[in-house]
């Protein structure tokens, strides 16, 4: 054991309430100088020289503070639609204020306080801001609405990514009204959103968007047929075996990768630069979607797939392509009697836990399938190539379970 040096030990006893003391008087200190709130209750100067940007529903404005002491914000106050207003605040610190969430491209009045730290405000100055089309309006009026594999897709831009919401509603005949889909939430710059599960008959579509101010769009709307789709007959599929196909390992044959059995044996290769393995359809198709099953209990690990392409051919006997490219091509890529299809990311598990913590409820989701749905510009196919370009735990080899495709086979 290690000897303890008393003399030390004492002189720490007795130093340490001093330091405590001085420590807690310094941090009282240091808080008395920090003054949100003040007893000067002098009216501040209003701000001056108000200039006006008007942007895609906002505005953004730049002003001249006045030379109060104990200036502490600026605060606009407007409305932003026939019922509804906003405050917004920018600090001292800076010289500048956006006002956002207008409903309409149209004038709207804004008024600008100068507010003191004693919660004084200065008199109001008023100036009008005109905002350009809203964003949500504009993604919701440029919507692109095309009939899609078992329903619909639309199809807008959103240049400026701001958060908006997408809502699709379609007619029930049952119910003579319009079932509401769950509503999507994205901020990217493009929307592509597709609805399934309706029989290839007329049916009306609508789409309108909201935004984060609780601003609601007008409703577009379309009859369209969506396109029919079913699952291909797996009876039909057999394995085409290429040159640059995959070595099986452990006699888990490529066949076994489409035989309607969710249980072993699967798909299995042997290391190998390529993982990948060709089969035919037996018809000719048009593949709208295809299911995934990885391979149980490590759905999110080991040599499961992560990311996948689907290659296509339409050719009678398609040959294959000796340089065959081991890492991930762009959609549409062309290798002699084959095309990229597709470019194919599996999910992370929907709970937000990383791969190696996947709960009971991912595990569960991997176990159903995971869906993807195919870009409706691939052509109609006879065989498919799907190629893993990377696994769960690397890229030494490969096994799945099993693949489900639907589609059109009467192409």
């Amino acid at each position: 054991m290690k000897k303890i040096n008393n003399r030390r030990y004492l002189t720490w006893l007795v130093l340490a309430p001093v330091l405590l003391i001085m420590l807690f008087s310094s941090c009282k200190k240091a808080e008395s100088n920090i003054q949100v709130v003040s007893d000067d209750k002098t009216k501040p100067g209003p701000i001056t020289n108000v200039k006006v940007e008007n942007l895609n529903g906002s505005a953004r404005l730049t002003y001249t503070l006045p030379d109060s002491k104990n200036l502490l914000y600026v605060l606009a106050r407007y409305n932003i639609n026939d019922t509804k207003s906003r405050e917004t605040k920018a600090s001292y610190y800076t010289d500048t204020i956006v006002v956002d969430g207008f409903a309409r491209a149209k004038d709207y009045t804004v008024t600008l306080y100068a507010v003191s730290r004693a919660n004084i405000m200065s008199d109001p100055v008023t100036v009008t801001v005109s905002p350009l089309t809203p964003n949500y309006l504009l993604v919701n009026t440029n919507f692109a609405i095309t009939p899609d594999f078992g329903g619909a897709n639309f199809f807008g831009l959103n240049p400026n990514k701001v958060p908006i919401a997408v809502h699709i509603i379609t007619y029930n005949d049952a119910i003579k009204g319009y079932d509401d889909i769950e509503p999507k939430y994205l901020s990217t710059d493009t929307v592509n959103i597709s609805v399934d599960g309706y029989a290839a008959t007329p049916r009306k579509f609508g789409v309108y968007t909201t935004d984060r101010f609780g601003n609601i769009s007008d409703t577009v709307f379309t009859t369209l047929t969506p396109l029919f789709a079913i699952e291909l007959d797996k009876t039909k599929f057999a394995t085409y075996h290429l040159g640059t196909d995959s070595p099986i390992g452990y006699g888990w044959e490529f066949r076994y990768f489409f035989d309607g059995n969710l249980g072993d044996p699967g798909w299995h290769t042997l290391s190998a630069p390529l993982k990948i393995g060709t089969f035919s359809l037996g018809v000719r198709a048009k593949i709208s979607s295809l299911k995934l099953y990885n391979r149980l209990p490590d759905i999110y690990g080991y040599q499961n797939s992560r990311m996948f392409t689907i290659w296509g051919s339409d050719v009678d006997a398609p040959g294959d392509y000796p340089a065959w490219p081991a890492g991930i091509t762009p959609v549409g890529t062309v290798l002699g009697d084959w095309v990229n299809m597709g470019n194919f990311v599996y999910p992370n598990p929907p709970s937000g836990l990383p791969a190696n913590q996947a709960n009971a409820s991912d595990i569960q989701f991997g176990a159903d399938g995971v869906s993807f749905k195919m870009p409706i510009t691939a052509p109609a196919v006879r065989f498919i190539r799907f190629q893993c370009t990377q696994t769960w735990a690397g890229l030494d080899y490969v096994h799945a379970k099993e693949i489900t495709l639907f589609g059109d086979p009467s192409q």
